[in-house]
């Protein structure tokens, strides 16, 4: 079984009291700062509205900040990230395969150059039979598997996932909540994670930031300690239900409400 931080993990970027301040006079984000590790699993919990979203954006590099930096270690390179979205997002018209391909095919890669690593993702998610289906004809757990499958394909240093499974029933979540844990361990990259869950954050994160509401903010952040793989055991354990109140708690101070 694998534990956790044994010793400092290299750095991979770090956000320096940014502030976002959209129309002049809306702060959505105020003097964040955020140091991720190689290998970190972090997930951003907090009330609608504050800023979780815009952090990530500003991360992906859509959008600038207002003031503060985002410095990546050692520079940033095209292939330093993967993004998951909260739908899907896949082509109606293109295949499984193709969908996957479009990373590649956005730097001018044909898809018969690339044809291993997509297939080898598609394993990866369980859909390597699905090469040529279309999204229409996949449930809505399966097109979110190929728009993880999309985000990893080029082995990124850092993926970030906005709320990706917040619209799936609750066995499909779960599911793809152990899922996603086996894919990190097997391609070895930083996670980013968007959620409003304690339950999820804390099933899959190493480390739990949690944000205030407007202006968004870090007030506090919850390490969870326990060792990956993760189970049913823990999701069922007294430490996992410790966990889950202790970010509760904190998620109610962001929001304002007594804990």
């Amino acid at each position: 079984m694998e534990t956790k931080r044994l010793g400092q993990r290299p750095p991979v970027l770090e956000m320096s009291n940014v502030t976002k301040t959209f129309n002049g006079d809306v702060v959505a984000l105020r003097n964040m700062t955020l140091s991720v590790n190689e290998g970190d699993f972090i997930s951003l919990l907090g009330p609608s509205g504050c800023g979780k979203s815009t952090a990530l954006r500003l991360i992906a590099g859509l959008t600038s900040t207002s003031s503060g930096r985002i410095n990546w270690a050692g520079g940033q390179s095209q292939n330093d990230l993967g993004v998951v979205f909260q739908e899907p997002t896949l082509m109606p018209w293109a295949t499984v395969a193709q969908n996957v391909w479009l990373p590649f095919r956005l730097r001018g890669q044909s898809y018969a150059s690339v044809k291993d690593e997509i297939l080898d993702v598609l394993r990866l998610v369980g859909l390597e039979k699905f090469l040529d289906a279309y999204p229409r004809e996949l449930s809505g757990g399966m097109k979110m598997r190929v728009s993880i499958a999309r985000s990893m394909v080029t082995k990124p240093r850092l993926i970030l996932m906005d709320e990706p499974f917040a619209a799936l029933d609750e066995i499909t979540r779960f599911r793809l909540n152990n899922d996603l844990l086996q894919l990190k361990a097997k391609i070895g990259c930083t996670v980013i994670f968007v959620t409003h869950s304690v339950f999820e954050s804390v099933f899959l994160s190493d480390r739990i930031v949690v944000m205030a509401a407007r202006p968004g903010r870090v007030i506090r952040e919850v390490t969870v300690d326990a060792p990956y793989p993760r189970s049913e055991a823990f999701r069922t354990s007294a430490e996992y239900a410790a966990l889950c109140r202790e970010a509760s708690e904190a998620l109610h101070i962001a929001m304002g409400e007594p804990a």
